[in-house]
């Protein structure tokens, strides 16, 4: 994507008479592509409705949270923002649609802002995670602050909960110094490459 350690995946889609197959995950191309593997220490599965906004989120850096996303069921807007602090793409967004059709997914590293909007009446997502869930170090961004102007369909009513409702916008979050420092992200990604995943938070 234009927003470094950010990368979309397409599978291979086979489909006959019985339904369809495919490799949603595939851990050697995924070390080609980032230069280590992806340590998967969690997995989430979230069913959401229409409208549903989850996100901005993110962690903090080291360790971080990695995320490797896709929809099983249904279609959504997922987003990806860079809230590195110092990062040659500070304040970018790309979205890409998910759905069960091209069943596309989207790997995002550690230190990189993560959201979506349901599409589809219902939808379900799921993602895999380099890190638990670490309360006192998950963090948010207002989804809908218009200095990130996040491009979420017109035609849809979004529904936040309270906590992402009265996340900081990304000046305030920047302010108080919860961003990631772009640095300190690139300095975990090359402990990474270089094996030192287990140590490096």
């Amino acid at each position: 994507m234009s927003i470094a350690d950010a990368y979309v995946f397409t599978p291979a889609v086979h489909e006959d008479d019985r339904g369809a197959f495919l490799e949603w995950y595939r851990a050697d191309r995924m070390s080609e592509v980032m230069g280590h593997d992806l340590r998967l220490a969690q997995a989430n599965y979230s069913v959401s409705r229409r409208g549903v906004v989850r996100g901005v989120h993110f962690a903090d850096v080291p360790p971080g949270q990695a995320k490797y996303v896709t929809c099983v069921s249904g279609a959504v807007l997922d987003v990806i923002v860079d809230i590195r602090q110092g990062s040659p793409t500070f304040g970018r967004v790309e979205t890409v649609e998910l759905d069960d059709r091209t069943r596309r997914g989207v790997y995002l590293a550690e230190g990189l802002g993560h959201a979506f909007m349901v599409l589809s009446e219902q939808a379900t997502v799921v993602y895999m995670c380099s890190e638990p869930y670490a309360p006192g170090h998950e963090h948010g961004v207002d989804p809908m602050d218009p200095e990130i102007g996040i491009p979420w369909p017109r035609d849809i009513e979004p529904l936040l909960s309270p906590k992402d409702a009265a996340a900081p916008t990304l000046s305030q979050a920047l302010e108080k110094g919860l961003l990631p420092r772009y640095d300190d992200c690139q300095a975990y990604y090359a402990a990474l490459r270089a094996g030192g995943a287990a140590h490096a938070g």
